[in-house]
């Protein structure tokens, strides 16, 4: 095996690497994350001597001292939360009520007891969490309408971080981004941990203008620039289901269009359909599923009669973006064209309900034997298909990559069942920390779910094993051999308390 050394600049010192060109991609990255003693939620940034960015990766080209790289690791905005005031609030009220009841009957009820134990018991679990967002748990203004979001009849005002990004999106969008980012973003190689927001938004419109759509569908850039930005703004700071997972979905789903060869077969206006569901597929998620809504009774629940609350208002919140002509992507298309694009774009929304999962799934099973590329009703169930596997495919990325998103995700069930429990809601079983540890979360997913899912997509698109099945499959190993270790340990802590 070739080794290659690289040269880099960081902290204003000139280091060294040393590693073959087959060297593990999760290498390659806690090497260069120890060099720049980066914590592990940091991105890493790497620059070329013409200051763009390079993907970090053992494909990285080797150079000279002369002609080093520049890397630096960049703060996430992820940070470490305190109890709620809400909290302190209810139990000091508990404590009030507590001495009260005292003074007027002399003992304390069982039911005051156990209110304060579970009080108690839940602040625990918040001091103890790190890197966790909390929007819409306690109600302030803002996070009433994450936790049940109504559209909004005027745009909400940008906050001054996202006039920021604005800004530097705008800044960077004339300049040029290198031919090997270009062919990472095609790939489910592609690390979104080493880009910022406003650079995501810069190579989100470098999808748009390598799939020809500005030309073949007269996009104007500066329209589509507004879009992309509304868009980012109508993602919430959750998580998971942010604009970070917003821009992975879309990435896969551009990486899978050009893998599959897809542009010889489907027209342009469908494979903006793709994209764009892409993009729009959680819009303004608050972070609770859609069990939660029904449960919970929340506006969206009672708005769309239960009936897939939160895909139902993603559809709605990206056509209000899509109503002002300064951010319609779609205004110089025919009304045929835009009632297209609309239908395609609700039944692909709407296919990222996990409860149409199984219906999608076998519908696509019986009709790929005999798939036909000029059946539109083909097309349609392949597209619905290639935005679930999208939704889902993080499995399919390098595991560096692909885990701090399972963390992520963790997070945002964890803060689910913990509201649920808090609010006297039925608590959903695969999102109780009390039940849930990281192996047992993906093994039955991956078995039950992404297996299947990919393995029928990969049937019609050989292409594909290598790219997506063989990683989910090696995923699944890795999983299994976590969850198999965890229970001997347990096994073996319960045989030395005996």
């Amino acid at each position: 095996m070739e080794t290659k050394i690289i040269h880099f600049m960081v902290h204003g010192r000139l280091e060294r690497a040393e590693f073959g060109s087959e060297c593990p991609a999760a290498d390659v990255k806690d090497l260069f994350q120890a060099a720049a003693e980066a914590e592990p939620h940091h991105i890493l940034k790497m620059y070329d001597t013409n200051g763009s960015l390079v993907n970090i990766t053992p494909q990285l080209e080797a150079n000279g001292e002369d002609s080093y790289y520049r890397l630096e690791a960049v703060a996430s905005d992820l940070k470490r939360v305190g109890t709620p005031p809400e909290l302190d609030d209810m139990e000091h009220r508990l404590h009030r009520l507590e001495r009260k009841v005292i003074e007027d009957v002399g003992s304390v009820p069982e039911v005051l007891r156990e209110m304060k134990t579970h009080v108690e018991s839940f602040k625990e679990k918040l001091e103890s969490l790190e890197h966790l967002s909390w929007m819409g748990l306690f109600k302030t203004d803002r996070d009433q309408r994450l936790a049940d979001p109504k559209p909004p009849t005027q745009q909400p005002s940008v906050p001054d971080g996202r006039e920021q990004v604005h800004r530097r999106f705008l800044h960077m969008s004339s300049l040029q981004v290198t031919e090997e980012v270009k062919e990472h973003l095609k790939t489910p190689l592609f690390d979104n941990w080493q880009w910022e927001e406003a650079e995501m938004l810069v190579l989100l419109q470098v999808m748009f203008a390598d799939l020809d759509f500005l030309a073949l569908l007269h996009i104007e850039l500066d329209v589509l620039q507004n879009f992309l930005f509304e868009v980012y703004c109508h993602y919430n700071n959750v998580p998971f289901h942010n604009f970070r997972h917003c821009f992975c979905v879309t990435q896969m789903m551009y990486g899978l269009i050009w893998l599959t060869d897809l542009r010889s077969h489907f027209p342009p206006l469908d494979l903006l359909v793709m994209l764009t569901s892409a993009l729009c597929h959680d819009l303004d998620h608050p972070g609770y599923s859609n069990v939660f809504q029904i449960n919970a009774q929340t506006h969206l629940a009672r708005r769309y009669n239960n009936v897939s609350p939160l895909e139902n208002h993603h559809c709605t919140m990206a056509f209000g973006i899509l109503s002002e002509p300064e951010r319609n992507i779609l205004k110089n298309l025919s009304g045929e064209q835009y009632r297209h694009i609309r239908a395609g774009m609700i039944r692909c929304i709407l296919a990222t309900d996990m409860a149409r999962h199984n219906d999608i799934l076998l519908r696509f099973r019986v009709t790929q034997p005999i798939f036909d590329f000029t059946n539109e009703e083909h097309r349609e169930v392949l597209m619905k298909i290639m935005l679930k596997v999208s939704d889902i495919s993080n499995e399919a990325r390098p595991m560096a990559v692909a885990e701090p998103w399972l963390d992520c995700l963790l997070q945002e069930f964890f803060n689910q069942s913990d509201t649920e429990k808090l609010q006297g809601l039925p608590v959903t079983p695969f999102m109780d920390r009390d039940q849930v540890s990281k192996p047992s979360s993906q093994t039955n997913f991956i078995q039950f779910v992404l297996l299947p899912l990919f393995t029928e997509l990969t049937k019609l698109f050989p292409c594909l094993e290598q790219h997506i099945l063989v990683p989910v499959q090696r995923a699944l190993d890795f999983y299994s051999d976590m969850e198999r270790v965890t229970k001997q340990e347990k096994e073996q802590e319960e045989l030395e308390l005996l």
